[in-house]
């Protein structure tokens, strides 16, 4: 075992337990007649805004049909006023830790020219350390949470396949990347990049010249039909099967159609592509046991293809169900983190769906549909059919999110199907049921009235206001089916944890900062006056030894760096301006980028800010931000403010046109200007509590010889170490002389004083 999860426990050790510590003892072992603490299941959906829930009081014209996500509403409590940060990465580290951004250092999306510093620490107290140390719960998380680097740059990625347990979880199964892979539109080596947008064969109905309506579906070495390909045709009744879309059908079997053919061979199968990624329909899973062991399974393997919100599901399905079965008497915590909504956007299964005959989505991604959308959003560029296309598709996808919802609840006994089909909360589940999103609905996919050029990515309401239901037993859940309307930050599901666990806040060291603040009080006292005076948002540049290139997004006008592939970029609707697949040419930075446009006569693009934060009370925004300015060669910050709420069916927005500043302070009320004042000085006082302590590693706030022996582990090139770690002290992706420098000139410092 590594030294710094021994570090952890001294952590605790140095916390105390206050007046509770006489019943809490290693491993969380209480009084035999203590009652069991409630099992968690944590929901994190990904990329669905507010904007996107009936339950929310929002949806647009035409809301997704949710009824499993609405169940959970009615039958707990809505906290209607959520933020996030804007993008995945930092919010859902702040689950874990508790902390702001500017603390964690996990500023934006993780990606894979960030170093270590960028990513959680496996110094961090995460929840499930805590709930194991205080309450012996074992934990588990599956899908995606996006808190790590990955395989696709090992250089920096330090905790390896064992990521996630160092983190704390006693199981996984997900993915380190942070979204899938793109759609491979060759569907499998069948016809040339480019042809099939959605990823598979669709019909001649809707692709007259490459779709196929029969076709030999080809199947992976041990898919457990045991099939090596079957026939796909609407003249064969295969059970279980809609032949009448053979590829999309294949697709979901995990295999490739041979479109257009009933001729099957092994030559054959050897051709086509069964190592290609392919959105939603394959992953790379990294699955940590709980004996220790790990294991990949990669593309070429049945159990890694199949649709990806209905793998996630079964996962936490089979695990819940075995400590249902096995393990009664230890509580525990599964996090399930649900691909969609993020992109790439791609069909689901029809089975997933509640009206399968009326999904124009699923003729093919790109088709142009005219009839059954009732809105579109705001002008955007681009062919306008392939929007509404993609806004169809992400519909689809939250209606197949909920669906796997509904099943996960049913299967694990936590809810009961009755009758007229609908979900009934299960109390006697002793489990409480946290459902959040982790940030704004992505751009193309926002439902009006929210802003879609003011979405996922940005500080403003459509990026960083997202739905939080909690459902529990009525020990826990007062007075269910209700709204709250206080602030709430997502740093405070790391105390809502840890009070549904009964664990005190005087379990925790006094000299560790964290932002979390009470969620229970709400949940137990209805008409709990409001705990937070102000919510708090950001998102920054993330530490790398060298920034990713420019890709410009059209539909925002706006150039970003955070993409390291242009497949990435691609996937985001943007423009790849850095270097080709052989590394030829490109552009270094944004401003580069607007150089070439401004010689070509065209207009430069929006640059995306360096750092943006944001602060609001009640009623008032503030929005500072920090953007590179090409001509000054410099950063420019810059202030907004706004006037806000959360109005049902319409809230007032932080829209381009509410900025209360845009003619200066001259033009404010009385109220305004008062409001400014406070916001202004409230973010001042808590940025000034961040806490720079040069030479501490592990995040203990002192450097001692601690630091060193860590350092020194980091350091051993000889066990394949010496790269990007917490011990690179001077951000260069090497872990050397130069960090242990460092560590001796302050060794002796004290940052908790």
């Amino acid at each position: 075992m590594k030294s710094y999860i021994l570090l952890f426990a001294g952590m605790l050790a140095l916390g105390g337990c206050g007046s509770d510590s006489s019943s809490q003892s290693t491993g969380g072992e209480g009084s035999p007649d203590d009652p069991l603490p409630p099992n968690i299941l944590f929901i994190v959906v990904d990329d669905a805004g507010v904007d996107q829930f009936e339950a929310f009081g929002y949806g647009g014209a035409t809301p997704a049909a949710t009824d499993s996500i609405n169940a959970l509403a009615k039958a707990g409590v809505r906290f209607r006023n959520t933020w996030s940060m804007p993008t995945c990465s930092p919010t859902r580290a702040t689950f874990f830790n508790g902390q702001y951004p500017f603390r964690s250092r996990v500023r934006n999306a993780i990606v894979s020219t960030d170093l270590a510093n960028s990513q959680p620490s496996p110094y961090a107290l995460t929840i499930p350390k805590l709930l194991r140390e205080e309450k012996g719960y074992v934990s588990a998380l599956v899908g995606k949470m996006h808190l790590t680097g990955s395989d696709l740059n090992p250089d920096n990625h330090p905790l390896h396949d064992d990521a996630m347990r160092e983190l704390g979880w006693d199981y996984f199964a997900g993915y380190l990347d942070g979204a899938p892979y793109p759609i491979d539109t060759t569907a499998g080596g069948v016809a040339p990049e480019g042809t099939y947008q959605c990823g598979f064969v669709p019909t001649t109905a809707a692709d007259g010249d490459n779709g196929a309506d029969f076709g030999v579906c080809y199947l992976p070495d041990n898919h457990p039909s045991g099939h090596a390909w079957i026939p796909m045709d609407p003249a064969i009744d295969l059970p279980g099967q809609d032949n009448a879309t053979p590829g999309r059908s294949c697709l979901e079997l995990g295999g490739i159609l041979d479109p257009g053919t009933m001729t099957a061979s092994e030559e054959r199968r050897a051709e086509l592509d069964f190592n290609a990624q392919n959105g939603y329909y394959t992953g790379e899973w990294k699955i940590n046991h709980e004996d220790g062991g790990n294991e990949t399974l990669r593309a070429p393997d049945a159990r890694a293809r199949g649709y990806r919100l209905t793998l996630e599901a079964q996962y936490a399905i089979d695990w819940i169900a075995e400590k249902q079965s096995f393990h009664s008497d230890t509580p525990w915590m599964m996090t399930v983190g649900f691909s969609a909504l993020h992109a790439p956007l791609q069909p689901p299964p029809a089975s997933l769906l509640p009206h399968p005959d009326a999904t124009p989505s699923l003729l093919g991604c790109g088709t142009p549909v005219a009839d059954g959308l009732a809105e579109v959003g705001l002008p955007v560029t681009g062919d306008i059919g392939d929007f509404a296309q993609q806004r169809i598709v992400a519909q689809h996808m939250l209606e197949a999110v909920d669906h796997e919802i509904g099943r996960l609840l049913e299967e694990t006994h936590i809810a009961k199907r009755l009758e007229d089909g609908s979900l009934q909360y299960n109390p006697d589940s002793n489990t409480v049921v946290v459902l959040v999103s982790d940030n704004g609905t992505y751009m193309p996919s926002v439902k009006l009235p929210f802003d879609p050029l003011r979405a996922k990515g940005s500080l403003y309401q459509s990026g960083v206001w997202v739905p939080l239901v909690v459902v529990g037993p009525e020990s826990i859940v007062a007075n269910p089916d209700r709204d709250v309307e206080h602030l709430i930050n997502t740093t405070d599901l790391f105390s809502l944890f840890r009070e549904i666990a009964g664990i005190e806040d005087s379990a925790l060291p006094a000299w560790l900062p964290r932002d979390a603040q009470p969620v229970l009080p709400y949940l137990e006292e209805p008409g709990h006056s409001g705990i937070r005076d102000y919510n708090f948002s950001e998102q920054g540049t993330n530490i790398a030894a060298t920034p990713p290139p420019p890709c410009v997004i059209p539909a925002a006008n706006t150039c970003v760096q955070i993409f390291p592939q242009e497949e990435v970029c691609a996937d985001q609707g943007g423009v790849w301006y850095g270097p080709d697949e052989h590394g030829n040419g490109g552009f270094d930075s944004c401003c580069a980028v607007n150089d070439q446009l401004i010689s070509q006569g065209e207009n430069p693009v929006d640059i995306f800010p360096r750092d943006q934060r944001t602060l609001r009370n009640d009623h008032y925004k503030l929005v500072r931000i920090s953007r590179q300015d090409c001509a000054l060669d410099a950063l420019v910050d810059s202030e907004e403010f706004y006037q806000i709420d959360q109005a049902i069916p319409s809230p007032k927005l932080d829209r381009a046109d509410a900025d209360l500043l845009a003619n200066g302070e001259g033009d404010l009320s009385d109220e305004q200007a008062a409001n400014l004042t406070v916001l202004r000085d409230q973010l001042d006082r808590l940025l000034a509590t961040a806490t720079d302590c040069p030479g501490d590693g592990n995040d203990d706030l002192v450097v001692d010889q601690t630091d060193l022996d860590e350092w020194t582990y980091w350091a051993d090139t000889e066990a394949a170490r010496g790269l990007s770690s917490w011990y690179d002290l001077n951000h260069d992706g090497i872990t050397d002389a130069a960090d242990r420098a460092i560590i001796e000139a302050h060794f002796g410092t004290d940052c908790r004083l």
